[in-house]
């Protein structure tokens, strides 16, 4: 290899007939701190394009051959731009693994690969269309970049035998243990090379196979409907220093990696943590993510720990992208720790620096306040700590005890906090608080912080349940008592997704959520293999009741109190319970792309147009009233536009809009929505509307959606 000073690059000219065929590493000799001497590194490229086997050779790689192309791959760009037509954004998160490995639908080879996407007749794609037809807009496939946790040569991959032990016994996860590490299981945030697809998902990962089926995969999801979004971990590398995974620090040791006082890597993201305010790493991100854009036509990304990059960096790496595709859509996790927390080294792109970016952000102010308690309870606070949808104050569980004032009052709190992220969690948006005082958004308080952070509704990120924690099922399971009918539990899911789908802003919802999807009470189920992560496209089973949790990751701490609940034959659902959620969710979605007016574009607009009722010291904090006006002006919904109902209580209610005492909607023209009216929910069909009186009848655990006037 030669050096141009001028450009500062390392060049090495080579025959055509290398590219997709010869493979290679770099030889460097560097100085290393650790071991004090200088080390001669045999070294893959951080620029891989292609790769062998597990990551041992880079790939001299040309990605225009026709050979790492799927049939009619150039013309796909127009599917491309045919998928999901501007509207509302939904985002579906999904592992590619979890999608097909259990579907018998799709061909053996195929099942666990980036070629199930490409199979149209399969159960799970066609069950991605029903969502597409109905709305949905993205799917987000979790990494899909080369990892370094799972073994690519199918031949080294362990399947576990698992027993068909008790619906609460250990021995599931007991049988998972031993080969958790070698299956072919992970979610894989695990970053080795970042500009290749991962080659445990390709039939083969030697060659260009991987790269030709990751854009099949692409390419079939587009003629779905639905665009891409590709799950990133710039935050953190695998592995630094002279371990055999690190790939940066044996090259320029030191230099792309996030250094503490004394010189060590940080590991505060878990891994080692990468420094984007380094130029050369910020550079390498900017590149790849164009090489993602251009060359496998990804149409946004999700990043991991966003925060840990900073704010300008994400603007530069927006900025650039657009140049190829100027609809990309970006977001990420925007939270505030480590050592780079409150800014201490740059200006994070964190949840209150992005506002006002169009960079979204996770908010976890509604999704607490949907589920109740927090990502880091334990114990018997999981079944203590009720939520909105599932029981607090008014329908308490053994564990909550007696309805308290207290309980009320922090269910006031949760419902402002769920009226500002409805509102876009607009930092400026106002409100009338719990305690009957007029507020903007930033001014409700969550633990401290601002609940309003966002300056458009676009940078809101609405969500209940992720890979990360719980499912929504499983954590509803906790709190709603016991005696809790099946067809409760439906209704209090449909109505927490029912909050997420017609939120202003960006609606998240985690592969399965529309399915129950239950991992057994899996906290963390990141390396729990197969059985803890099925998703079952014949909706005969939710997996609730596969067995204890993996006892790694945290779980096994709180088995006591997950058994009882496991051991419950009368909280398992099964297809008539899964298939009623199924399309109770797909009226959501095509409530929420039917009008406008659930995608206000700006701050303005939502100011503007959208208000609550039943606010402040109510006697009835289970009921949240959100109108929306089709013309500008606040309190012209009354005339034509939209009014929103969510009602948690396990009662019916009475309710009456109000300005003052007058009834907004008195003579009224107020219809439940035609989605509603012919679709497959049949208790929300009871929703009535009264307009000699301006009287709306809700039923039970129900989002009702009404058109007033001529809107839609």
């Amino acid at each position: 290899m030669s050096w141009n000073s001028r450009t500062c690059v390392w060049a090495a000219d080579g025959d055509s007939s290398w590219a997709n065929r010869k493979y290679y590493k770099y030889e460097v000799k560097v100085f290393v701190r650790l071991t004090g001497k200088v080390e001669t590194n045999l070294v893959t490229d951080p620029y891989s394009l292609g790769l062998s086997v597990d990551s041992q050779r880079s790939l001299v790689t040309d990605l225009r051959t026709p050979e790492t192309m799927p049939p009619g791959w150039e013309d796909g760009r127009s599917a491309k731009q045919a998928s999901a037509p501007p509207g509302p954004l939904s985002i579906y998160e999904l592992h590619i693994r979890d999608f097909s490995i259990s579907d018998t639908s799709v061909p053996q080879p195929d099942r666990g690969k980036y070629l199930a996407f490409a199979d149209r007749q399969s159960r799970g794609m066609k069950h991605l269309r029903e969502l597409a037809s109905a709305g949905l807009t993205y799917v987000h496939v979790l990494p899909s970049f080369d990892i370094a946790t799972v073994p690519e040569d199918p031949s080294q991959q362990v399947t576990p035998v698992v027993p068909n032990a008790p619906p609460d016994s250990d021995a599931q996860q007991a049988a998972i243990a031993p080969v958790r590490d070698v299956d072919g299981f992970n979610w894989g945030y695990d970053p080795w090379h970042y500009t290749v697809p991962e080659g445990s998902y390709a039939s083969d990962a030697n060659g260009v196979a991987r790269i030709r089926e990751y854009r099949a995969m692409v390419k079939g999801l587009h003629e779905a409907g639905l665009k891409v979004v590709m799950d990133v971990v710039y935050n953190h590398t695998t592995a630094s220093g002279q371990d055999a995974r690190s790939v940066l620090d044996r090259i320029v040791p030191g230099y792309y990696h996030r250094l503490n006082e004394v010189g060590n890597v940080l590991t505060d993201s878990c891994c080692s943590d990468t420094a984007a305010e380094h130029a050369m790493f910020e550079k390498l991100m900017i590149d790849s993510t164009e090489t993602w854009t251009r060359e496998y036509q990804v149409d946004g990304y999700r990043f991991d720990l966003m925060s840990f990059h900073p704010r300008s960096t994400m603007l530069r790496l927006r900025a650039n992208l657009r140049r190829f595709d100027p609809d990309v859509y970006i977001y990420g996790e925007g939270w505030n720790f480590g050592a780079v927390g409150n800014n201490a080294r740059f200006v994070q792109a964190s949840q209150l620096n992005l506002a006002g970016t169009g960079i979204g952000t996770f908010s976890d102010r509604l999704r607490d306040a949907v589920r109740g308690g927090g990502p880091f309870d334990g114990g018997e606070n999981f079944v203590r700590n009720q939520g909105f949808i599932n029981g607090l104050w008014y329908d308490n569980n053994d564990v909550a005890g007696l309805q308290t004032p207290g309980q009320k009052d922090w269910l006031l709190h949760l419902r402002d906090l769920i009226m500002v992220g409805l509102a876009g969690n607009l930092k400026d948006y106002p409100l009338v608080d719990k305690d009957g005082n007029p507020k903007v958004g930033s001014q409700i308080d969550y633990f401290g912080q601002p609940a309003g952070y966002t300056g458009s509704p676009r940078e809101n990120i609405v969500y209940a349940s992720a890979h990360d924690n719980q499912t929504l099922f499983d954590i509803s399971q906790y709190k709603l008592p016991v005696g809790t009918s099946l067809a409760d539990r439906v209704r209090a899911q449909t109505l927490g997704l029912g909050i997420i789908a017609l939120a202003q802003g960006v609606s998240f919802f985690h592969a399965g959520d529309d399915l129950l999807r239950s991992k057994s009470f899996d906290n963390n189920s990141y390396n729990s293999g197969d059985w803890f992560n099925l998703i079952d496209f014949t909706y005969q089973s939710n997996n609730f009741g596969v067995g204890l949790p993996p006892s790694w990751g945290g779980n096994q701490d709180n088995w006591p109190v997950m058994k009882p609940f496991l051991g419950n034959p009368d909280l398992k659902p099964g297809f008539q319970e899964i298939d009623q959620a199924r399309r109770n969710f797909l009226d959501l979605l095509e409530i929420r792309t039917s009008s406008p007016l659930f995608n206000l574009p700006t701050a303005e607009e939502v100011i503007e147009r959208v208000r609550f009722y039943n606010t402040g010291p109510t006697d009835n904090p289970t009921l949240i009233v959100m109108a929306i006006s089709r013309v500008s002006g606040r309190g012209d919904d009354s005339r034509n536009g939209l009014i929103v109902f969510c009602n948690a209580d396990k009662v019916p209610v009475v309710y009456t809009p109000k300005t003052e005492k007058h009834a907004d909607y008195m003579s009224a023209r107020a219809r439940l929505h035609p989605v509603q009216r012919t679709g497959a929910d049949p208790v929300v069909k009871g929703s009535t509307f009264d307009p000699a009186t301006g009287k709306f009848n809700i039923p039970a655990r129900t989002t009702a959606v009404f058109v007033v006037g001529d809107s839609g």
